[in-house]
């Protein structure tokens, strides 16, 4: 058997291929599908099959692509109504590829069409391998049950406690777990970062297994929800649908600075992709900040939206096409352009430019209680709930496009995250929305942490 999961940091999304005797399987493929048609070519492998274990809600998926051209045929849900050429599989459908038996399995719960995929590679054993779990069941989490136009929260809440508990939790404890995403990733609330487990590690580790009563669990399942992102639902139609091939994006045009000028006065936006401490020295007024670096694309789709046509701010045109590529991960196919040798053209041309400052935590921790400073956690939940720095404004990232956090614009405020990615993001919204005096944290909370700093929990105070 030849088995491979493929890891995409940038979206936390774990896509997989698994092959036998010749053939080939995909599960949940991202939307640049080369990555799957070269690793069969060099492991022997025509894929045959491909596999959505539901529509996805945070990026646009290369199925129909891979489809088209392979010749594969797809499998989805039959509760997901796909307009695209498909099989509609049920509970206990089952795929065959060479010596590999694939079972499905309804789990809904985080989407109704939700399914996972059991594996048995019995050309070893007839008892089950893994199971490919999709949105159901992550490492140390279950998938949030808010993605629906036809069911309540707490109706998909109840259902996905009967899919983990009759379906997944029934399975051998040796069996393997393999999610469609890692830590990060906000189709869940808290994901440990490993790419596999056990059901037998997940029984004894993952909060949402440990809840015995089913109202219980559906309390807490839809008690609290981190924001859901505007794009989740496009993103959902898009894939329902099926997406156009990359090959259609066009070639973005290289701007000069008086255009991106002219572009900016009309209201358009500016989209820094360059490093953090770069966008900090000297950006494009009003620009906002996602670091390439980082989980890009599931932010610009988050912050900015599928709407957004932004002109984009890169260093090389290496960092322009890496960009261009992304955005389209998660539906965003609209910018307008790039400027055209970057950040020097703009300063070149006698334009203004902005800076932000950065601040350490050692000198955070001096000014605290003075200069009437405002320090702002843009961190999720349970990372504020296990810890956070005292008198500290709570305003997660994940709604600063619903709305901004209510401090005054000519308040001095310093800006955290965990490591500061998210950080820089914030403050570059906040300056772009008029405030001032922004500062970003440099290193975060885990610098605070490292560097012994007091702060406090939902238990009290920690040093």
């Amino acid at each position: 058997m030849y088995f491979e999961q493929f890891y995409l940091g940038c979206l936390a999304h774990a896509s997989y291929m698994l092959g036998s005797a010749g053939e080939a399987v995909v599960v949940d493929p991202q939307r640049d599908v080369d990555i799957y048609v070269k690793a069969a070519e060099a492991n022997g492998l025509t894929i045959k099959h491909i596999v959505e274990t539901h529509l996805h809600a945070d990026f646009v998926s290369g199925h129909k692509e891979l489809a088209s051209r392979t010749g594969a045929t797809i499998y989805i849900g039959a509760q997901a109504g796909a307009k695209f050429g498909h099989v509609d599989v049920h509970d206990g459908s089952e795929i065959r590829c060479g010596k590999l038996r694939i079972t499905v399995r309804e789990t809904p719960g985080h989407t109704a069409e939700s399914i996972c995929l059991i594996v048995t590679d019995e050309e070893k054993s007839t008892k089950p391998w893994a199971v490919l779990t999709g949105d159901t069941l992550f490492l140390g989490d279950v998938g949030r049950p808010d993605l629906s136009k036809q069911f309540t929260p707490q109706q998909l809440a109840g259902m996905l406690y009967e899919s983990l508990h009759q379906k997944l939790m029934t399975l051998a404890d040796d069996v393997l777990v393999y999610p469609a995403h890692g830590a990060g990733s906000l189709c869940g609330r808290n994901m440990r970062a490993e790419r596999s487990s056990t059901i037998g590690t997940e029984k004894l580790t993952n909060y949402a297994l440990q809840i015995s009563s089913k109202q219980e669990f559906i309390e807490q399942l839809t008690t609290n929800l981190p924001a859901r992102p505007d794009y989740f639902l496009q993103d959902g139609e898009i894939n329902r649908e099926g997406a156009s091939p990359l090959s259609d994006l066009p070639e973005l045009p290289a701007l000069s600075a008086n255009e991106v000028k002219t572009l900016l006065d009309q209201g358009a936006l500016a989209l820094d992709v360059r490093s953090g401490e770069d966008f900090a020295l000297a950006h494009v007024p009003g620009s906002v900040h996602i670091a390439l670096s980082g989980q890009f694309a599931s932010w610009a789709g988050t912050v900015l939206g599928l709407a957004s046509a932004p002109v984009l701010v890169a260093d090389t045109p290496e960092q322009v096409a890496e960009a261009q590529l992304r955005l389209a991960r998660v539906g965003i196919e609209s910018a307008r352009g790039y400027l055209a040798g970057g950040i020097q053209a703009w300063k070149h041309a006698g334009f203004a430019l902005e800076s932000l400052t950065q601040i350490g935590v050692q000198a955070l921790q001096q000014k605290l209680g003075r200069d009437r400073l405002q320090v702002l956690d843009v961190r999720r939940e349970p990372e504020w709930q296990s810890g956070h720095i005292s008198d500290a404004l709570w305003w997660p990232l994940d709604k600063f496009k619903a709305g901004l956090p209510e401090i005054e614009k000519n308040s001095l405020v310093a800006v955290h995250c965990k490591s500061g990615y998210r950080s820089m993001i914030a403050c570059s919204i906040l300056q772009r929305a008029g405030f001032k005096n922004v500062m970003n944290v440099s290193g975060g909370f885990d610098a605070w942490q490292q560097a012994e700093l007091p702060f406090v929990s939902e238990t009290g105070v920690i040093v």
